[in-house]
C-alpha cells in the first residue's frame, strides 16, 4: 500500500525547497537536495516462535522502517516490516535496488541526505566522516573550526528534519505502542 500512496509531491524534484532557498545556512551546499533518509524502530507484537530476528539493541521485538522525507516533513517513501536486527543498510540498499519498491531515484544531479551509516555513493550525500557531526557536539565544546565542520554542521541540521517528522508521528500516536506484524 505504501508504495501507492506514498509519494513525492514532486516526482520530478524540479524546484529548489523553500526551506533551502531560504536559508543561506543550506542554500549554498544543498539547493540540489531533495530530501533525507533515515530509519527508525518501532515495537512489534509477534508470536514468541517468531521474535529472536525482530529483538533489536533495546532487547525488545521491533520493526526496523526506512523512510524519506521532505523538507515539509513529509513522507515521500516508507519501507516497513523489516526485523529489528536488520541494519539500515541493508534495507536501504534493498529499497533503492528492488523495482517493486518505486523508490524515487534522485535525478541527475539531485541527491538525498543521508547519515554515516549509509553508502557514500551518487545521488546520496552523508556527512565528513571524522569529524564532529551531531549537533549536540557543536553545541558543546571548542567552535566550529574547519570547512568540513561548518558543511557537517549544516547537513546535521537539515537532516535533523527526518528525525522530528519521526518523532511526531511517534507522538500522535501513529506508533505509540506496538504494531502487529
Amino acid at each position: 500500500m505504501a508504495t501507492d500512496l506514498i509519494t513525492p509531491e514532486d516526482p520530478f524534484f524540479s524546484s529548489i525547497p523553500e526551506q533551502i532557498r531560504k536559508d543561506s545556512r543550506y542554500m549554498s551546499h544543498f539547493k540540489d537536495c531533495m530530501g533525507a533518509i533515515d530509519g527508525t524502530h518501532i515495537a512489534a507484537i509477534l508470536p514468541p516462535n517468531e521474535q529472536i530476528p525482530y529483538i533489536g539493541r533495546k532487547g525488545i521485538p521491533t520493526q526496523n522502517v526506512m523512510a524519506v522525507c521532505d523538507f515539509n516533513m513529509c513522507f515521500t517513501f516508507v519501507m516497513a516490516g523489516w526485523e529489528g536486527s536488520a541494519h539500515d543498510t541493508r534495507i536501504f540498499l534493498d529499497a533503492i535496488r528492488d523495482p517493486k519498491y518505486k523508490f524515487s531515484h534522485p535525478p541527475n544531479g539531485k541527491y538525498y541526505l543521508v547519515d554515516s551509516g549509509y553508502h557514500q555513493m551518487k545521488g546520496y550525500l552523508g556527512p565528513y566522516r571524522g569529524q564532529r557531526y551531531h549537533l549536540p557536539d557543536f553545541r558543546k565544546g571548542r567552535p566550529i573550526s574547519s570547512k568540513e565542520e561548518i558543511f557537517n554542521h549544516s547537513h546535521s541540521s537539515l537532516r535533523n528534519m527526518i528525525k522530528r517528522t519521526f518523532g511526531v508521528l511517534k507522538k500522535k500516536g501513529h506508533f505509540k505502542g506496538y504494531a502487529k506484524l
